[in-house]
């Protein structure tokens, strides 16, 4: 019979890390007595990260001793104490090859629910100085797992373990975390997984995501990159299109056709730097699709080191180097109508959105929304009406906000409705866009949190708001203290002499460094906006589209990411790399 050799707790505390603070309660230590399991928690213990731990679905973690000895063996330690695993229960029995999901337990005076395997987590690596250890406890079917109270009472170390219940399908711990990260997943698994009502939601919904894929029937393969790394363009023609507003018309300086793009995709350009890696930038693709032109429009920022270059020493006939297009921003093709809106700069993608359905003739409902300072900054606002011309369901409505503009009194018959002064959430949800529409916001992030904060109550769905956030994604750093924002940067310390690594979002080049042991510690090491968890090729939260150059895998992962993307957590660069980061 299963007995419960150690009840374990701890708090959650500030540990240093690798120059960071972390917050987290992954230190337990065994307690004596009796100890009272309540629904969320054992009284002492605590999760610093309850995004990832804790909660009603993770309220207590069990590991076992035969798993100790195991890893005493393999890791040839003999400090791995009770509690070192961030375990609350640690047991004689109870293998992750023999507990099932669901199946439930009484232990003491508490009955508990097996709920799902331990979440692949880095903090087990810095509990035990092992930073290979998220990884080796999938690879080795060793987890741990969860469980949620059923019925609140006091446990203390010694107390028998009695199941009370089989879970539904006899779906084991080991083959529940080997279905989510180890390649090869069996389908058959997979359908009895989703048919377990005691598995966490967050496992339910990561299962569900798994069987989309498999159901779906085998369409066209994603369209691969228009051409690895930068590609040397020249600029065929300069049009001022506003005081501040310029567009550069792209050919390819080989003279080979252009793949086309994607409307409301965008190019990576890279402008020479001075004694170290270019500067990079990202500008939306401003016209439609066209396999022999692209036509980017920058506008010239007061700080702006890049679009200042091309406003000033850009000419007709120069080269520049970019990445291919781009970007999940793009219109959906389908049939449902369409709202675009847009602020300044951020027409760009939209206005391409616009000459695509302007090409196709299409017949969707189309309104057209956007807001300038003043007619002078107002670009492409002849191009958009003549766009707006071709199509036969068009709303459209202009805001100026400047304080001098007047408004005119009667608008001209097929123009625009212009007003003077900032949308409001009214505004919007009298231009009547029906609750199937799909929207498109580009523009200042206040002005995008606005358009969708008065669409959804319009009735747009969430899935149905399509925004474009130029730079970094919101980082992912599970339990890491933030040290507040800062700007991305060159890495500290002298210069690297390896191959040169691009962090396309950031606008940052840099040459790598054998001082760093993976890309993720480099772009750490610059402020570059980082998503992970494991930091062992488990969870694949840090995977990264690998816009040109070759990695290899200074620790193999658990499966390989797909062509085209790569894992910086675990991976250094073996030519030059750009990296959607």
């Amino acid at each position: 019979m299963a007995t419960l050799l150690s009840v374990n707790v701890g708090l959650p505390k500030d540990v240093p890390w690798q120059g960071r603070t972390v917050h987290t309660g992954a230190w337990k230590y065994p307690v004596d007595g009796p100890r009272m399991v309540r629904r969320l928690n054992i009284d002492g213990d605590g999760q610093g990260d309850l995004q990832g731990h804790g909660g009603e679905q993770r309220a207590v973690l069990v590991y076992q001793s035969q798993s100790y000895a195991y890893w005493r063996e393999v890791l040839e330690r003999d400090d791995l104490d009770f509690g070192r695993f961030g375990e609350n229960f640690t047991v004689d029995g109870l293998a992750d090859d023999e507990v099932c999901i669901g199946d439930r337990y009484v232990i003491g005076e508490a009955e508990f629910e097996v709920t799902q395997p331990r979440v692949t987590c880095y903090r087990v690596g810095m509990r035990l100085n092992e930073p290979r250890m998220a990884s080796l406890l999938v690879a080795h079917h060793r987890p741990g797992f969860y469980l949620r109270v059923i019925t609140e009472g006091r446990v203390r170390a010694g107390d028998r373990i009695t199941r009370t219940r089989t879970g539904k399908g006899a779906l084991t711990v080991a083959d529940t975390d080997a279905l989510l990260y180890l390649p090869g997943a069996d389908p058959a698994k997979l359908r009895t997984a989703l048919n377990i009502e005691a598995l966490s939601p967050g496992w339910q919904q990561s299962f569900q995501d798994m069987g989309r894929r498999l159901d779906r029937p085998p369409g066209p393969a994603p369209a691969a990159p228009g051409w690895r790394g930068f590609k040397q363009l020249r600029v065929n023609q300069i049009v001022h299109e506003t005081p501040v507003v310029s567009s550069f018309y792209l050919r390819s300086a080989d003279s080979q056709p252009l793949p086309p793009a994607m409307p409301g995709q965008y190019l990576s350009v890279r402008i020479p730097g001075e004694g170290q890696p270019g500067l990079v930038r990202s500008y939306s693709l401003s016209s439609a699709p066209s396999a022999t032109e692209y036509r980017i429009s920058v506008k010239r920022e007061d700080r702006g080191v890049v679009s200042t270059y091309l406003h000033t020493q850009l000419n007709r006939g120069d080269v520049i180097e970019a990445a291919a297009p781009r970007g999940a921003f793009v219109l959906a093709d389908d049939r449902t109508p369409v709202a675009l809106f847009s602020a300044g700069i951020g027409v760009t993608p939209v206005l391409a959105m616009l000459h695509q359905l302007a090409r196709e003739h299409s017949s969707r409902a189309v309104w057209w929304v956007h807001t300038a300072r003043d007619p002078g900054q107002h670009a492409f606002a002849e191009e958009a009406l003549q766009l707006l011309a071709r199509l036969p369901h068009t709303h459209a409505v202009i805001y100026y906000t400047a304080p001098d503009y007047t408004a005119p009194d009667l608008a001209v018959t097929g123009e625009p409705c212009v007003t003077h002064g900032r949308m409001t959430s009214e505004d919007i949800r009298k231009l009547g866009i029906p609750a199937d529409a799909h929207a498109y916001l580009c523009g200042p992030t206040g002005f995008m949190s606005d358009v969708t904060s008065a669409l959804q109550p319009a009735g747009l769905s969430g899935s149905h708001i399509h925004t474009e956030v130029f730079g970094a994604l919101t980082a992912i750093n599970p339990g890491v203290t933030s040290r507040g924002t800062e700007r991305p940067h060159q890495p500290p310390g002298p210069q690297g002499t390896g191959p040169s690594v691009t962090f396309a979002r950031s606008g940052l080049s840099t040459c790598w460094s054998d001082q760093y042991a993976t890309l993720l510690e480099l772009a750490e090491a610059c402020d570059i906006p980082t998503r992970w968890s494991c930091r062992t090729g488990v969870c694949h939260t840090c995977t990264t589209p690998l816009l040109g150059g070759r990695v290899q895998y200074t620790t193999q992962p658990l499966e390989d990411p797909a062509s085209g993307e790569a894992l910086p957590c675990c991976s250094i660069p073996t030519t030059d790399v750009l990296l959607d980061l």
